[in-house]
């Protein structure tokens, strides 16, 4: 049986709780799919392999999610943090592209 999704403000039971965070959880997973693709598609344009860390943008993708998370009123200290890691983990993921790519060529 599939529940419909309630608004937080809305939720009147644990049921309802559960069920909004499964299906954020869901669609969270899919935008990180999506987001990966991207890490794909940048192993597969940049011209070398030091090009695929950029300190500059990793810094610029975190203190965005900061500013996010300040604009939205959670903590900025732990999303800067998940951010941190994500990047870290999508870093790692497109040097592996990178040398799947030179290697297949």
């Amino acid at each position: 049986m599939t529940r419909e999704r309630v608004n937080p403000t809305d939720c009147m039971t644990m049921t309802d709780v559960r069920a909004g965070v499964d299906a954020v959880d869901h669609a969270l997973m899919a935008l990180l799919v999506e987001r990966f693709g991207y890490m794909d598609a940048a192993a597969r344009i940049k011209p070398d392999r030091s090009a695929v860390r950029d300190e500059a943008r990793k810094a610029q993708v975190i203190a965005n999610a900061r500013a996010a998370a300040v604009a939205g009123g959670i903590p900025a200290d732990e999303i800067a943090a998940i951010w941190d890691r994500l990047v870290e983990a999508s870093i790692a993921y497109e040097l592996d592209a990178f040398d799947a790519r030179v290697a297949a060529e």
